[in-house]
């Protein structure tokens, strides 16, 4: 059977997690939760539940690099270390930067696939951090490089253990309502329902503050072409 492919959540990058939650009680109206130090990157991030009926087990993450960690001796996921995204996040704050699809099978036998269709999306790699109620641990698929696909409309994949980080998320008074996907290429991600055209995704939250839209963070020295 073919694992089945849902969207996990959504990357808000930030250049510290205090600019990021100041962002969230800004833009949403209201304060993420505490998440957890990512040993493996470096990274550190703050949580908030958007889960819904029509998109259960879905939340944000609004991530940072942790400035007391040590260099984590490779390329940070979500393109963190791109000068053209961190330029971007001082400049103008916080702002969605990728998103993450949930595969409930085998992460390995999804990467395969998607190479046959012409989309390296890296290798499957084990990571955790701890919680408060312990070790959260998945498996995700990294490139080398960091580098986010068609400027982070195709997502990083996820496989999850035992236990999804939403399942303990409280109702935030946020859920996400729609979701939005272009791809240059015809018929590539077709399982979101993405139409042909310039790489974009668009999100919009109903929060305590109304109807919000957000667009990906875009960076000049990423690709449009997913490779």
């Amino acid at each position: 059977m073919n694992p089945v492919l849902a969207i996990d959540h959504l990357v808000v990058g930030a250049t510290s997690l205090a600019e990021g939650e100041a962002w969230c009680e800004a833009v949403l109206g209201v304060t993420p939760v505490g998440g957890g130090k990512h040993g493996l990157m470096s990274t550190h991030n703050r949580l908030l539940n958007l889960s819904g009926p029509g998109f259960p087990r879905c939340y944000l993450e609004i991530i940072a690099i942790d400035p007391d960690a040590p260099p984590p001796g490779r390329k940070r996921w979500f393109d963190l270390d791109d000068a053209a995204v961190q330029e971007r996040l001082r400049l103008q704050g916080p702002g969605l930067i990728h998103w993450v699809a949930r595969v409930d099978g085998d992460l390995d036998e999804q990467l395969s696939e998607w190479r046959q269709r012409g989309i390296d999306a890296g290798e499957a790699l084990a990571a955790s951090r701890m919680t408060p109620t312990g070790e959260l641990r998945w498996r995700i698929a990294l490139r080398a490089d960091g580098r986010r696909l068609a400027q982070g409309a195709v997502p990083l994949l996820i496989e999850w253990g035992e236990v999804h980080p939403a399942d303990a998320l409280p109702p935030s008074g946020v859920t996400l309502q729609q979701f939005s996907l272009r791809m240059p290429q015809p018929g590539l991600l077709s399982e979101f329902a993405a139409e042909p055209g310039s790489a974009m995704l668009e999100v919009r939250l109903q929060s305590p503050l109304g109807l919000v839209s957000l667009g990906l963070v875009t960076s000049k020295t990423s690709s449009d072409e997913p490779s």
